[in-house]
């Protein structure tokens, strides 16, 4: 009764820290789309593709696109926010109506038209291969037998797959283009393909280390989208805006602070120390989120595995039967297709829209869920049956042998592999990032995307994870000894 009464008073106390923490769930998730009028509108950027999107030095959302629309929803007076996710999970937060709209440097297609409306173009631009300086391939000809760095769902990637057959080359895919360029620069790929602008922005700010060969590929024209015949006040908003920014001047000065001679990217400290320095706000923050969630994931999955766990060791069948089932299909879905799957899938199928942080919460509940029922199980069954025999001939029915007798003895037995689950979970809040989460692994990845010191920046979000988990751990273990000693 000991330990139950310890369990009760963790438990309350973990409620209550849930509860005091429900706020802080809010960061990094935007409201659901807008429906009425007066309500924010909400955007879809791929903050890792500057010169149009990106989080400068101050963690603000910056670029030509950022800037565009700020301009143009001002004269129009509608609420908006944005929404930082990667450009391919845009595309589909976008085409399931998890969003209302996407700005990220998207090009007008006739592909996307038949998907999505789009406004009138904003900005013109063609993609070109950019290759190492001291590198010999010099013509696509060259391109025979390499391999080419490209970033999924862009034009980049279209026109790179209907070369790779003519000239030869093998296409490598990324979520970001920070990735696409350290690919080339590291040597694993030997050439890239993207937007001109944008590469050409971060060879001038010496950001990259590249040089193009070629000519400019299929200039297209790029727009702001919503999806067909939604949200057309919006987009008939942001047309309007756009025309009223262009006459009045305000859409060529955004273009010269970017794109002009004068255009000075703020180059970032290239020291670990420097980086640290300069991110740890950023960097805290995406660490508030990834623990919130963590928390609020594990307490969830231990609800529901507690119960799928006495299902598991029930004497009915369909139990039984019900609790195998859940577990064998959770078990057999990688993560990062589940949480697809909640936020993207379900949107589509029931039209119910989570936010980022929500559908991060239940994909994680739901899958952690299974793994805590296994380790209810392998605590029950690893009490002595006698035990239960000997309540039994004492009078005590299923239900008090289980609460009295073997629960107490099987949550000690289950206390080493529940803390172990929990630091998985916590290491399972990187995957959410695909979805658009800002926890910590997508902050690392925004700030590679400005500052190109992919090096410094992961050793700094590995090194903060192995630091919180260390403590979590200690903490647990202190936690599982009190328990196991009775005290």
């Amino acid at each position: 009764m000991v330990i139950i009464d310890k369990i009760k008073k963790w438990f309350l106390a973990t409620i209550l820290i849930v509860t005091a923490v429900m706020g802080g769930l809010s960061f990094g998730m935007p409201a659901v789309h807008a429906q009425d009028e007066g309500e924010t509108y909400v955007i879809a950027t791929d903050a890792t593709f500057a010169p149009f999107s990106f989080v400068d030095v101050d963690g603000e959302l910056a670029g030509i696109d950022i800037d565009v629309f700020k301009a143009a929803m001002e004269v129009e007076g509608l609420n908006y926010e944005f929404m930082p996710m990667s450009f391919s999970a845009a595309l589909q937060a976008l085409e399931t109506k998890q969003v209302d709209g996407m700005i990220a440097g998207m090009a007008i297609t006739p592909a996307r038209q038949e998907t999505f409306d789009f406004s009138a173009p904003y900005y013109i631009s063609g993609n070109s291969f950019a290759v190492r300086p001291d590198s010999d391939v010099e013509t696509y000809e060259d391109l025979e037998g390499r391999n080419v760095a490209v970033k999924t769902g862009t034009t980049g990637f279209a026109i790179a797959e209907d070369m790779a057959d003519e000239y030869g080359f093998d296409i490598t895919i990324f979520e970001d283009s920070a990735n696409m360029y350290e690919d080339v620069m590291v040597g694993n790929a030997d050439a890239a393909i993207e937007i001109f602008a944008v590469m050409a922005h971060s060879i001038n700010t010496g950001q990259v280390d590249l040089k193009f060969i070629g000519e400019e590929l299929s200039p297209s024209e790029m727009g702001f989208a919503v999806h067909k015949d939604l949200n057309g006040e919006l987009l008939d908003a942001f047309n309007r805006g756009l025309v009223t920014i262009q006459e009045n001047g305000t859409y060529d000065e955004i273009i010269e602070s970017y794109l002009g001679e004068e255009a000075q990217q703020e180059q970032a400290s290239e020291g670990f120390l420097a980086q640290l320095q300069q991110n740890a706000p950023a960097l805290m923050r995406g660490l508030w989120t990834t623990i919130v969630v963590s928390v609020l994931s594990i307490v969830f999955a231990t609800v529901i595995g507690v119960i799928l766990g006495l299902m598991r060791v029930s004497h009915s069948k369909l139990l039984k039967g019900l609790a195998i089932f859940y577990i064998d299909v959770m078990r057999g879905m990688p993560m990062i297709v589940f949480v697809f799957f909640v936020y993207f899938g379900v949107a589509q199928w029931m039209n119910i829209n989570f936010t980022p942080g929500t559908a991060g919460v239940l994909a994680l509940s739901i899958n952690t869920a299974a793994y805590v029922a296994e380790i209810v199980r392998g605590g029950i069954q690893a009490v002595d049956t006698g035990q239960s025999e000997a309540s039994r001939s004492l009078g005590l029915d299923y239900s008090q042998t289980m609460r009295r007798i073997v629960l107490p003895q099987a949550i000690r037995i289950m206390t080493p592999s529940f803390i172990n689950q929990f630091i998985m979970t916590l290491k399972n809040t990187s995957i959410l990032s695909v979805i658009g989460l800002v926890e910590l692994t997508q902050t690392g990845r925004i700030i590679i995307s400005r500052t190109y010191q992919s090096g410094n920046m992961w050793l700094i979000v590995g090194l903060i994870y192995i630091v919180i988990i260390t403590i979590l751990t200690y903490i647990s273990h202190y936690v599982d000894r009190r328990l196991n000693s009775g005290q």
